[in-house]
């Protein structure tokens, strides 16, 4: 499967371009993009970056890779190996560019979604797979790669996010923190409330929040009525508003938010404008509340295609490289299927093993009926 088949359709062309400095409509919010959707680099007087061809093509294996994870994932999901899967189709630039920003001393807080922020952090992704088949409950140890478990709960992770940030500060750290929600959580009040702390505090905390649209079936217009980076002013620390869809404007941006928590500054409110190209998750179905047209214009946006279009004008990557990579997508996507398939199942009664330290009178006895009630299962077999 190729980058472009795994694509969901073939991007058509923007007739408009969009400018360096502004949304589509030239008196919307304003906008950090550094690569246009036709794959045009272009300046932006606060933040600017220089990498090197090596480097640019890391960022789009990075998020070539993602994507072919991410589709296996979908699959395995509709073959009944999964019990639910997030896709994050649409988001790669987002999650790659502010992944790569960050320092191995860095801490992530992610929600259910940043599968690209977990490769960029090193976490096996037949690892994340575990909780969504059922299997574990996270499967790796969030301190042997400064990134937390998946977080369900919606916006809860910024409060953690937070309080850890805290806790670097007063530590004396110079590392930094990052928070990563959607734009449905940033209308929970965990939100608000770890804006205030983080404020307050000036914690080294960098909240990331990748605007897709669409909180499950609820438009982001619907939410709130002024554009999401300029909450940040009201709790007294800077917005920024991103292209999502550039991995190399996320980057910039993501850096300068990361270097100004170390330095001391506090927060910073990054604000990824992107769109989530497939459903909430696979029990979700899109077509009940957005149009074609929508997702068609924003599939001319496709940042994996966009960063392609620009290595090849600049002419930083031959084919070889792109038939090599497209080879190396597909043998991770089979290691990802043999490694589902291959997942044991986890002892029954070791769900109780966790629950409280030390034990718990209650959860003992829970365990007891529930052994006895297995139990009953193979004397009825007898």
């Amino acid at each position: 499967m190729t980058v472009e088949s795994t694509a969901a359709r073939k991007p058509r062309r923007s007739s408009k371009r969009t400018s360096a400095a502004k949304a589509p409509d030239s008196s919307g919010p304003q906008l950090v993009q550094l690569l246009t959707p036709e794959g045009e680099r272009v300046e932006h007087p606060d933040f600017e970056i220089d990498l090197d061809a090596e480097e640019l093509r890391g960022l789009y294996r990075d998020m070539v890779l993602t994507r072919r994870f991410d589709a296996e994932a979908t699959a395995l999901q509709r073959q009944g190996e999964l019990g639910l899967w997030a896709s994050l189709l649409g988001q790669e630039a987002a999650q790659i560019g502010s992944g790569r920003a960050l320092r191995d001393d860095d801490y992530v807080f992610p929600t259910y979604r940043e599968h690209g922020v977990a490769w960029c952090r090193g976490v096996d992704p037949t690892n994340l797979l575990g909780m969504f088949r059922g299997v574990n409950h996270g499967g790796w140890d969030p301190n042997s790669n400064n990134f937390h478990l998946y977080t369900i709960v919606i916006g809860s992770q910024t409060l953690h996010a937070t309080g850890y940030a805290m806790g670097v500060a007063k530590d004396g750290a110079d590392s930094a923190v990052i928070a990563y929600f959607g734009d449905g959580a940033s209308s929970q009040g965990d939100v608000a409330e770890a804006f205030t702390f983080s404020a307050v505090y000036n914690a080294p905390v960098v909240f990331f929040c990748q605007n897709n649209q669409w909180a499950i079936s609820e438009p982001t217009e619907k939410q709130t009525r002024v554009p999401l980076y300029q909450r940040a002013q009201g709790f007294g620390f800077p917005g920024i508003r991103v292209d999502g869809n550039d991995v190399l404007a996320c980057l910039a941006v993501t850096r300068h938010a990361l270097e100004r928590a170390r330095r001391g500054e506090g927060p910073t409110l990054v604000e990824a404008f992107t769109y989530r190209m497939g459903a909430h998750t696979t029990s979700d179905d899109p077509t009940k509340y957005r149009a074609d047209e929508e997702r068609a214009a924003w599939e001319a946006k496709d940042p994996i295609l966009r960063l392609r279009t620009y290595m090849e004008k600049q002419g930083l990557a031959d084919a070889a490289y792109f038939t090599a990579l497209d080879e190396e997508s597909e043998t991770l996507g089979k290691r990802v299927r043999e490694a589902v398939r291959a997942m044991p199942d986890p002892e029954p009664l070791a769900m109780f093993d966790h629950a409280y330290a030390d034990g718990n009178p209650l959860v003992d006895e829970e365990r007891a009926q529930f052994a006895a009630y297995q139990a009953s299962f193979a004397e009825e077999g007898n």
